[in-house]
């Protein structure tokens, strides 16, 4: 089955005569409050509803009704617009879309703007369309921007394809792409870079947005410069500065809650405390995995916690509602319960607390109490995406040895050192040991590879990394690595390294946790190494073995897979590492694991 809504203008006749009592309605809303986030008003109104769309929103609904028209008695609870995602990344759910929605509707979530730069690393622009397919496959509104940045850091890392400015072009003219992915390469649009420019120029042209992304403290001469390039939005600040910097130049502030990032409660105070127009802030996640998904919620656990830290409920329902749709010129499309919008609707009793007791979508229920109550089609993946980790041989405990300068007894290393809860990382060194002309990690700092998996070269780059608290002889391995997605290996002992990384060259990808010689937790990612077409609830249940997998070897950090799935990620500040090496990204380039003169 697919589902499809038909346009406001193919319909509009349909809906002239069902607001002016001329037809009936395929379904009423009365007996409940209204907030209308168009004026930020809760209004005793009813709602009627036709071809998917709200034909009536007024006091009295009655003259709308027939004998054929569904009738839903809210009986006081509030009615509020399907929650939006203005920035997200399916990917890092562990799901394919059909599943991911399947996971999120119950939440109240019934449109999403998702970047899929994590499958087109692995696949190109091809992965991107298999991703655009299944997402207009599903009865919830999926906008696909497409990725910018393939490799996001060019000259610092390899990925499996490129994504180049023919790419985009040819993209903005597919039904469900909604504009430009985050541009992450931002000293790229700085400098002027050709490409860039010209995949920002491509989404300009075809009048879509152009998402931001600008990883840098500096809000001088480079930010001017980068916003000036034509970035809309920006979900990177971390602070009320950000905040501020962002709406005072034109952008919107996205401000996210995802299952590591918690950047709501220290920006939202431009709008609680420093009076800013709140139309300009957006609530987002940007990464969610699985057990965020089942456990906690989605778009609805954003807002509670945007009301927890002081907004308004009708300010915080727009920051997740209208604000969303009108960055994405879809203001007359959704986000708001007006007419001719699609009928995305949520019953709750209670606008703080927020539970998902009925989830309505383009007219037709989804979702009653938590449970979804329809299909969400799967796109038939064919064998190229499911056959993706490609390490040219197998690999043994040789293969992660650190080999030490001739003649040195201790060396002193650069590194990378994992921050709790925050995506950049630090820039350590630590004098270690070396033993039979290997360099050995010592306490908190350990060894991490990364493993190429895209091209079959048998490539290892090995270096060092700490913060995570491992304590046993243990080896984690993923085949999640923002953004290039090759594999990296964490571990006290390169005899499980290798194990680990093979167990994934198994399974076709995924995550593996290694202890004491066995494995005690696996997580098969199947779609690209990143995604498992299985339910929710199943992979959640695999990634929180994951999680007390890692425990059990001693990590002690809150959300520590994602810190882990981060570690090659070349594009935030500050120490890294990718397939060419390590990587200091206050500089972007290249350095040597080594100090000097060691």
């Amino acid at each position: 089955m697919e589902y499809h809504i038909k346009s406001w203008a193919d319909v509009a006749p349909q809906l002239v005569a069902v607001a002016a009592g001329r037809q009936h309605a395929d379904m009423v809303i009365r007996g409940g409050k209204l907030v209308n986030v168009q004026t930020r008003e809760v209004l005793d109104w009813q709602v009627a509803i036709a071809a998917g769309r709200f034909a009536f929103i007024g006091p009295d609904a009655s003259h709308c009704i027939g004998p054929d028209t569904e009738i839903i008695e809210a009986n006081g609870r509030y009615l509020i617009p399907g929650l939006c995602d203005g920035h997200m990344h399916i990917e890092s759910g562990m799901l394919t879309p059909a599943e991911f929605a399947a996971a999120v509707i119950p939440h109240g979530t019934t449109t999403m703007f998702t970047d899929p730069h994590e499958i087109a690393n692995v696949l190109g622009l091809r992965g991107v369309r298999m991703m655009h397919d299944e997402a207009l496959m599903q009865p919830v509104n999926i906008f696909t921007q497409m990725p910018s940045c393939a490799p996001s850091a060019p000259g610092l890392e390899t990925t499996g394809f490129e994504i180049s400015a023919e790419d985009v072009a040819e993209a903005m003219e597919w039904p469900g792409i909604i504009g430009l992915g985050e541009m992450m390469n931002f000293p790229g649009v700085v400098n002027g870079d050709p490409q860039m420019l010209a995949e920002m120029a491509a989404t300009m042209r075809a009048g879509k947005t152009v998402g931001g992304h600008y990883a840098s403290p500096d809000k001088g001469n480079d930010f001017s410069a980068y916003v000036a390039g034509g970035a809309a939005d920006d979900h990177e600040g971390t602070a009320e500065a950000d905040a501020l910097a962002r709406t005072r130049n034109g952008m919107r502030s996205m401000m996210r809650l995802g299952s590591a990032w918690y950047d709501v409660e220290s920006q939202i105070t431009a709008v609680t405390e420093k009076g800013l127009d709140p139309r300009n802030f957006i609530l987002c996640t940007d990464d969610c995995h699985s057990g965020t998904l089942v456990n906690e919620g989605h778009m609805n656990r954003v807002v509670r916690h945007a009301i927890a830290c002081g907004c308004d409920p009708l300010i915080a329902l727009q920051m997740a509602t209208i604000n969303t749709a009108t960055h994405f010129g879809l203001e007359r499309e959704l986000g708001s319960i007006t007419p001719g919008r699609r009928a995305d609707v949520i019953l709750t009793s209670d606008l703080v607390t927020l539970p998902i007791e009925q989830v309505i979508a383009r007219g037709k229920t989804v979702a009653r109490n938590g449970k979804i109550t329809v299909d969400c089609p799967h796109y038939d993946w064919p064998d190229d995406a499911r056959q993706t980790v490609r390490m040219g041989k197998h690999l043994d405990d040789a293969d992660f040895a650190v080999k030490a300068p001739d003649g040195a007894n201790s060396v002193v290393a650069k590194v990378i050192g994992v921050v709790e809860n925050q995506a950049p990382t630090e820039a350590l060194t630590a004098e270690l040991p070396v033993v039979d002309g290997v360099v050995e990690g010592q306490g908190d700092t350990y060894q991490i590879a990364l493993v190429e998996r895209h091209r079959a070269t048998g490539k290892v780059v090995n270096g060092f990394v700490s913060g995570f608290g491992y304590t046993s002889q243990m080896a984690i391995a993923s085949t999640v690595a923002h953004d290039s997605h090759h594999m990296i290996v964490v571990g006290t002992d390169r005899a499980l390294m290798a194990k680990a990384a093979n167990r994934l060259g198994e399974v076709g990808g995924g995550i593996t946790v290694w202890k004491d010689d066995g494995e005690l937790a696996l997580v098969e990612l199947p779609i690209a190494g990143l995604m498992s077409d299985s339910p929710a609830a199943e992979v959640a249940a695999k990634a929180d073995a994951m999680v007390a997998a890692m425990a059990a070897c001693g990590c002690t950090l809150n959300n520590a897979y994602m810190q882990h799935s981060l570690l090659a990620l070349v594009v935030i500040p500050a120490l890294r590492i990718s397939d060419l090496g390590l990587v200091d990204v206050t500089k972007f380039e290249i350095t040597d694991l080594f100090e000097e003169n060691t």
